[in-house]
């Protein structure tokens, strides 16, 4: 839900209003605020992850990687999330002899 506020409200209301963005972030029921000044927005208050989020499609490199993936799927030729899931853990543990050990024991 989008709330419009005047920006003199929200200064002086701004931990409510930050409350309110926080606590309905947590039950999925997301919630804005624009601010205004003089009846023109200026600024919008929304939950920092979902700004990160936003921020990051943003990102040519991210929004290729997703288009990537999405003509993948389209085309079939996705692999299933085990067989992904194993190549990061090989990346990971990069095949050395203490990850050998770790796994043996």
């Amino acid at each position: 839900m989008v709330h419009h506020l005047p920006i003199t409200k929200a200064r002086v209301n701004l931990g409510q209003v930050v409350r309110r963005v926080v606590r309905n972030r947590v039950v999925r029921n997301k919630e804005y605020f624009i601010l205004e000044k003089d009846g023109i927005p200026v600024a919008g208050i929304m939950g920092a992850d979902e700004l990160e989020d936003y921020l990051e499609l943003r990102d040519p490199k991210v929004k290729r990687a997703i288009q990537k993936s999405h003509l993948e799927y389209v085309a079939d030729t996705s692999r299933p999330a085990s067989e992904f899931l194993a190549e990061l853990r090989r990346k990971t543990t990069g095949g050395s002899k203490r990850a050998a050990k770790r796994s043996r024991a």
